[in-house]
């Protein structure tokens, strides 16, 4: 069991970031009880919360508090106020995970062309502990090199070099063909986004922007409509899978990743008997699907601790 204790930064926001990160935080309080580590939760003033407390949507103590956490947790994700977010802890490339089927797609890209090596570094080490295979979209000589230099230095792993255009229409015809997909700097958020959008899966995506070193930010894809706020009937979906990619990623806690992401699968499956008819929320409120992921958790753990070593 890991002895851990990590510090998460929580920026909720106003709108329906609230009841979206009141079911998260839930959600990581179990997993991590479940998989023995420690979380402490900083909950800090965001966007129309802080102008209303401060007058400002990101007050210091919000920006001293992220800069001094493990990994933020953003409920929000339009707010302008995470564009300053993401300037102070210096992001340069960015992982979505979208679900395709029954299981997902990573992709990962650069944010600016100098972060290049770093995105393609973080996508083939993905790759060595899932199928092996990594699709590669670019749009320039270079970015073709840069990535089969990483593969020369990666026995084991296939790469497939496709234009965005070509992923697309591949895409469009089996998207679970697609494991970890690495791209060029904006080509990646507009792949995913099709990839989203033709595996009808727009509501369980999860995004997160990592710097070199340091704190990463993660929040859901999927933005809910103001006018949800306050009627307990939000999608949580997207917010639950922010999670698990926090303590993928932020946290390095892959076990209780993959338990948090088959017990947001599993609930889905068990509450409407179809992997799709949950995207809307349909059958539950924003908390009763909350609770039973929390319920499945333990039934999801298929884990040995030495998963955590191997990945």
């Amino acid at each position: 069991m890991s002895s851990h204790r990590y510090t998460i930064a929580c920026l909720a926001g106003d709108g329906v970031g609230p009841e979206l990160m009141a079911e998260a935080s839930r959600a990581l309080v179990e997993v991590s009880r479940l998989h023995g580590f420690g979380i402490t939760e900083e909950h800090l003033p965001f966007g129309g919360e802080g102008v209303v407390r401060f007058g400002h949507r990101l007050p210091r103590e919000t920006r001293d508090g992220y800069r001094m956490a493990h990994a933020v947790l953003v409920a929000s994700p339009d707010d302008p106020a995470l564009h300053a977010v993401k300037a102070d802890l210096d992001v340069c490339w960015t992982v979505e995970r979208v679900r395709v089927g029954r299981g997902d797609a990573v992709v990962v890209a650069p944010l600016a062309p100098e972060c290049s090596r770093v995105a393609v570094a973080r996508a083939f080490a993905l790759a060595r502990h899932r199928r092996a295979a990594v699709t590669s979209i670019g749009a320039s000589d270079g970015w073709d090199r840069l990535v089969e230099a990483a593969a020369s230095q990666t026995p084991g792993l296939t790469v497939e070099h496709l234009t965005l255009g070509e992923a697309v229409a591949r895409a469009g015809r089996d998207s679970a063909e697609f494991d970890v997909v690495v791209a060029d700097t904006l080509l990646g958020g507009a792949f995913a986004d099709a990839l989203a959008t033709l595996s009808g899966t727009s509501a369980s995506v999860a995004r997160g922007w990592l710097p070199a070193a340091g704190p990463g930010v993660f929040a859901p894809g999927a933005v809910a409509a103001p006018e949800e706020g306050g009627f307990g009937i939000v999608n949580p979906t997207s917010m639950l899978l922010a999670a698990g990619l926090l303590l993928f990623e932020g946290l390095g806690q892959r076990a209780a990743a993959r338990t948090l992401e088959r017990a947001v699968e599993a609930a889905r499956l068990e509450r409407t008997g179809t992997p799709d008819a949950m995207e809307a929320g349909v059958g539950a409120t924003t908390r009763d699907f909350a609770d039973a992921v929390i319920e499945l958790l333990p039934r999801s753990r298929t884990d040995v601790e030495l998963m955590d070593e191997a990945a």
